[in-house]
Formats: structure tokens, C-alpha cells, sequence
């Protein structure tokens, strides 16, 4: 269930902020603001994914990375992803920024993503404990059964988590 006065934050071409507006006109009016993407890996390197709940204002059911979400307007967007990934998977743990990228997709019920999609990484070696009115279903798997899976069943997944992966694996190459 979205919150109607949840605001987002607006950005330029540059990506400088430029104002804010309500979370679900920012997504009806495909305008440009900023988002985070958590990826939360284990020991194995597997990676802990998210089936999003039903009543998700969009994507519900769909298959997504550990947690995303938006910063609110003065909020540092690590403290906004780690409050994030508190409030959906109940994990707590310290994230790095680990790169971004920019999309622009419809998600359906004529709602539009047009995010600067800041990547996060953190570890955690347990069980998570996710909120059942955002996750209703989670799963640890490696980045080759993932991107199997989405090969074979794209539409069982959120169209943000391949661009995603694409931009955490160049990001983390090397390190």
C-alpha cells in the first residue's frame, strides 16, 4: 500500500535534485527521480532476492532484488536504504555503495519507472524476517540461477533487477 504523502525526489539531466513530488505522480507522470537497489549476498555469494507482496502498488508478485525503495526528500540515501531493507526483509546491517544506473520502463497499471537507481551491497548470513504486506516470498540463489531463471520466465520478474544486475556485476568486477 503506497502513502499518499510520500514525496520522491526530482532530478535533472545531470542528475542534481530539482524538487520533489508525490511518489505515485512521479511514477504516473514518468518523471526522472532518484531510487536505491539493495543487494544483501551471503558467505556462498549467493544473493537473497524478494518476491514482492500482491498489494505492492506495482510489480506485486514479481521477483526483485533484496529490498528497493526511495529516499525521502533531506534523507542520505544509504540511511534510506538501510531503513528500507529494515522495514521489508527486517535485516539490519551496514550497506556500500557499489555503483548506479538510470532506467526508464513501464511496470503496468499505467505507472512509469524513471530512477536513478543507486546500488547498494551488504552481507548477511541468516534467515531474514521480511514484513508480509511487502515480501511474500524471498530466496537465496546465485547470480547464474537468477539470471537462468529470468532468461526463462522474464515476466516472473521486476523489469528493474536484470539492468540491475548487469550494473552491480560492472561495478563490482575487480574488487
Amino acid at each position: 500500500m503506497i502513502d499518499a504523502q510520500e514525496r520522491v525526489i526530482l532530478l535533472d539531466d545531470s542528475n542534481r535534485p530539482c524538487g520533489t513530488a508525490e511518489k505515485l505522480t512521479a511514477h504516473r507522470l514518468g518523471l526522472r527521480h532518484r531510487a536505491f537497489s539493495v543487494f544483501i549476498v551471503d558467505d556462498a555469494g549467493r544473493i537473497l532476492l524478494q518476491r514482492r507482496a500482491l498489494s505492492k502498488y506495482h510489480s506485486g508478485g514479481l521477483w526483485a532484488n533484496t529490498c528497493c525503495g526511495h529516499p525521502r526528500p533531506d534523507e542520505e540515501t544509504t540511511s534510506a536504504a538501510e531503513r528500507r531493507l529494515r522495514e521489508e526483509m527486517g535485516i539490519s546491517t551496514s550497506l556500500v555503495p557499489v555503483g548506479s544506473f538510470l532506467y526508464h520502463a513501464a511496470v503496468g497499471d499505467a505507472l512509469i519507472e524513471h530512477e536513478y537507481d543507486y546500488l547498494f551491497l551488504g552481507k548477511f548470513d541468516a534467515d531474514p524476517q521480511p514484513c508480509p504486506t511487502e515480501v511474500m516470498e524471498w530466496r537465496w540463489e546465485s547470480e547464474r540461477e537468477t539470471r537462468s531463471r529470468i532468461a526463462a520466465t522474464p515476466r516472473d520478474f521486476a523489469v528493474w533487477l536484470p539492468p540491475a544486475l548487469d550494473a552491480l556485476r560492472a561495478s563490482t568486477i575487480g574488487k
